[in-house]
């Protein structure tokens, strides 16, 4: 019962675990291996979600903690990291409408030169949580959240302005 409930929440909430794994890997394969160790957090730690937050908050929490850590993992490990080639842009095998669109793709590439923080922010930020949220679950404040994510929007404003 356990497992099909966490099949089911997984399923209700795989956009986010590929935006994130998207934003965080930048080949293929990568994301792949980001996405399983997401998915083997997620489901060591489902047995302890206890209800206090948003299923979806609990789950960008892990996510983005997983990402995270795997990002700075790769970067020790992978001197030479591709860097996103938008033609073949996949992920997990999704076809959707998203990475077609050529502003959505140039986006995700300046988002992808963010560090890892300002990355969380924008993201949780595209996925229209609160500014309370998202101080939630990166362990910051309401005030720094909103300071951050507005620099960063005039960041990305501006990538786009240069293009």
């Amino acid at each position: 019962m356990e497992k099909d409930k966490f099949i089911s929440v997984i399923k209700d909430n795989q956009k986010l675990i590929y935006k994130i794994c998207y934003c965080y890997c930048s080949n293929q394969e990568s994301r792949k291996d980001l996405e399983q160790e997401i998915l083997l957090q997620l489901w060591n730690s489902f047995s302890r979600f206890d209800g206090r937050v948003k299923i979806s908050t609990w789950i960008y929490r892990i996510a983005l903690n997983t990402a995270i850590s795997f990002y700075r993992s790769d970067c020790k490990h992978s001197k030479n990291r591709d860097s996103a080639d938008v033609s073949i842009i996949s992920v997990s095998g999704t076809d959707s409408e998203m990475e077609k669109d050529e502003n959505i793709l140039l986006l995700f590439q300046f988002i992808e030169q963010l560090n890892e923080l300002d990355k969380a922010l924008i993201l949780l930020y595209l996925d229209n949580n609160r500014y309370k949220t998202i101080a939630e679950i990166l362990g910051i404040s309401e005030t720094n959240a909103a300071t951050k994510i507005s620099r960063i929007k005039m960041k990305l404003k501006e990538q786009f302005t240069n293009i």
